[in-house]
């Protein structure tokens, strides 16, 4: 070997003088071997005890050593893997050699992490593992989430019943650098046990078999780092039952539990006071508890994950004069901040997509259809129209996703991603009409649900001449389900409709708008005039007034119920001009029962009743019997308001003979027993009118239905006060000031 090599004894200052010799960077001996940086530094500083002996054959090549400095370099090596050893001397047997030597405790274990925080739960479970609980203990997380470091720092400071030697491997099944033989990986366990390498069978079942024999009595910790799947795995499996085994992955490996009864640990992010805590720890208390917001946000905007906050952390220590309010200033902006957590030849980018790139290619096809979801979740229906695919297809690659903690199902059939997954899935390119897909699936699920929920209802607008319907629409069995669709996917309905406003899709904004009606109706208290806003200027950029005539009176409707009725108005004008315009009589009975109300919060009764039997007029013209039921509902209304009690109950029984179907959720139904009910108590049939509001009240609770709930009650309370009426006002009032 050259004088430049022969600088140290170690392997460490050889590998750095063979480098230096050939004019190599670490980046270019890295690129040229194989071997990462990370692991270049380590070993050239003497953090890594000895490479295993593939590692060094690919260090010779990239140097152009030759065969005797190449083997020069391999005794380095082997000089620093564990030989040494304090049990007992191993018998020989068949399957033990006799060429096994005495051997002490090895420990294979790299150093411990530092700055290591928190985890309590997490190192109380791998110390029940370690006390005998669970022979296979299975770490899982997300990638960056801190695994390797919660387990080597359990195993350098907790373990006390592991007394015959620690292994350990990172099998580096996410790495770029290619995953070791399972031969290669028992070879160094076998030579840390004291098997000379003569020794040592060839093949893999047999080194297999060696390794559970020699570890068949002893108390071993076997660790078993970034295993890629539990085939990996299983070669490495000691035998007997006083080995601890602990897996780390990124994928659940369910099949380890099947067959191995493994007992999964968790790993996810930390919280806010855990992170700032790690911050802490590399940043010094000074620094950090000179800004506690500043760290707060931070921590916020790395998600809690640990590698995700080390790099930030870093960024800050090279940079001792720039604040953690600049540093979040930066990340803050979403266009920068993957790059903004890349550091060298680490990172939540580069972490994210080596897990990313074991799965099948369906599956990272979803994946970065998933990142132009304009929600937080997504059903098997949503992530199938994003892909262009079933709905069965699409939650296989859920679940694969899900296993590889890139996703989150945070309840049956609903699924999440991390902020930074989601940040990085956006970055990937994905098929051009996926945000058009998904957009289209929202607007024929909400139609398919309004069909359930109100049956008979007309439909708000012809679709786009460039509509992409889904494979499968979601089927709704009875209203409570839709119901339950809409209150689900409410913040993914508005998230979309912002999506669409962005991308300039005007003809989908107006549109997934008006399907939200059912839930603007039941829910009418909250604030929704914003979103027909921009469902307004969305209908006149896309230059059709057949919507715009229709949000106008829906907005009109939602600013009267709001006591903005100055401003409602002029909306309600504008809808009734356009629809005379059109000819569409059904438009303008529509306006017209709106108008109705809010001539009522002006005071003008009289004058609402007239544009309700306006209303009436038009529909019975078009023959349109759910419109006129529907003006004769709010004619009995205004009636009812003025006083006028005897009008008020015929018309509200006319109107109760229209269409009655026992056993569905009819909430016309419902309010027309609520007017009934008070021109019973207004003609003085006192009995008859509590009867009736009663029923209505039970309709309207049995339907979800908690306007019309409190409505009812509230007619009750004043005609019959009872503490069990009083609970259940109580209660509805609540629902109706709390988002469901």
């Amino acid at each position: 070997m050259s004088t430049a090599a022969s600088a140290g004894d170690g392997f460490g200052p050889r590998l750095r003088a063979l480098r230096q010799g050939a004019g190599f960077s670490q980046e270019d001996l890295a690129h040229a071997s194989g071997v990462s940086v990370r692991t270049l530094s380590n070993l050239e500083q003497g953090r890594s005890r000895g490479p295993q002996r593939r590692t060094v054959q690919a260090l010779a090549k990239a140097l152009g050593l030759d065969a005797a400095d190449a083997r020069e370099l391999e005794e380095a090596a082997s000089a620093g893997r564990p030989r040494t050893a304090r049990t007992a001397t191993i018998a020989a047997s068949a399957v033990v050699p006799q060429g096994t030597v005495n051997v002490s405790a090895p420990d294979l274990l790299p150093r411990a992490p530092r700055g290591f925080h928190g985890r309590a739960l997490e190192l109380a479970a791998l110390t029940r593992a370690g006390a005998g609980e669970a022979p296979v203990c299975l770490v899982v997380g997300p990638a960056g989430v801190g695994k390797t470091a919660l387990v080597l720092h359990w195993a350098h400071h907790d373990p006390a019943g592991v007394t015959d030697g620690r292994l350990y491997t990172d099998l580096r099944g996410f790495s770029g650098t290619g995953e070791p033989a399972a031969i290669d990986v028992l070879r160094e366990f076998l030579l840390a046990l004291g098997v000379e390498s003569e020794r040592i069978p060839g093949s893999e079942n047999a080194a297999a078999a060696m390794f559970r024999s020699l570890a068949a009595d002893r108390q071993l910790l076997v660790i078993l780092d970034n295993a890629r799947d539990a085939d990996q795995v299983r070669p490495l499996l000691p035998g007997g039952d006083r080995c601890v085994t602990v897996v780390t992955s990124r994928h659940r490996l369910r099949g380890l539990i099947v067959t191995d009864a493994a007992r999964p640990v968790d790993v996810d992010v930390l919280g806010p006071q855990d992170a700032t805590a790690l911050l802490t720890q590399i940043l010094g208390a000074d620094r950090v508890h000179a800004e506690p917001t500043a760290a707060l946000h931070l921590a916020e905007l790395c998600g809690g994950l640990p590698l995700a906050l080390r790099v930030v952390a870093a960024r800050l220590a090279g940079r001792p004069d720039w604040s953690l309010t600049a540093m979040a200033d930066e990340l803050a902006d979403e266009t920068r901040r993957l790059g903004l957590l890349d550091l060298e030849e680490t990172g939540v980018r580069a972490a994210l997509h080596l897990t990313l790139r074991q799965l099948p290619e369906h599956t990272r096809a979803l994946f970065a259809a998933l990142g132009r979801h304009p929600g937080s979740q997504v059903d098997r229906y949503t992530a199938a129209a994003l892909a262009g695919t079933e709905p069965s297809t699409a939650e296989t690659a859920l679940e694969h996703l899900t296993a590889a903690h890139l996703l989150n199902e945070t309840a049956p059939g609903r699924w999440t991603m991390h902020d930074l997954v989601r940040l990085y899935a956006r970055s990937l390119d994905a098929h051009p009409d996926t945000l058009k897909r998904v957009l289209d699936h929202y607007t024929a699920t909400a139609t398919a649900a309004i069909a359930a929920a109100e049956p008979g209802s007309e439909d708000c607008f012809p679709l786009p001449a460039d509509f992409l319907p889904p494979a499968t629409v979601r089927e709704f069995g009875d209203r409570t389900a839709a119901v339950a669709w809409f209150t689900a996917e409410r913040d993914n309905l508005i998230q979309a409709v912002a999506a669409a406003d962005t991308a300039r899709l005007y003809d989908r904004t107006w549109r997934i708008v008006m399907t939200m009606w059912p839930l603007i109706v039941w829910r009418v208290r909250d604030g929704w005039a914003p979103l027909l806003q921009t469902a307004l200027v969305a209908a006149r950029a896309d230059a059709d007034e057949h919507g715009e005539a229709r949000v106008l009176n829906m907005l009109g409707w939602v600013l009267t119920e709001e006591d903005r009725t100055s401003e409602a108005l002029v909306h309600l004008g504008a809808a009734y001009a356009l629809a005379a315009r059109a000819g569409d009589a059904f438009a303008e009975a529509n306006v017209l029962i709106v108008l109705a109300q809010t001539q009522a919060a002006l005071g003008q009764l009289d004058q609402a009743a007239k544009s309700c039997e306006g209303a009436v007029d038009l529909a019975r013209q078009i023959g349109d019997r759910r419109i006129e039921r529907l003006a004769t509902q709010h004619l009995a209304r205004h009636q009812a308001d003025a006083g006028h009690w005897h009008q008020a109950l015929t018309t509200a029984n006319h109107a109760l003979d229209f269409d009655y179907r026992p056993g569905t959720t009819d909430i016309p139904h419902i309010l027309l027993l609520i007017i009934k009910s008070e021109a019973l108590l207004g003609i003085g049939r006192r009995t008859e009118g509590i009867t009736q509001l009663d029923l209505a009240a039970r309709e309207a609770e049995a339907a979800g239905y908690d306007d019309g709930v409190v409505r009812a009650l509230s007619a009750l309370l004043r005609a019959a006060p009872a503490a069990e009426v009083q609970a259940r006002y109580d209660a509805a009032l609540a629902r109706l000031t709390t988002r469901a």
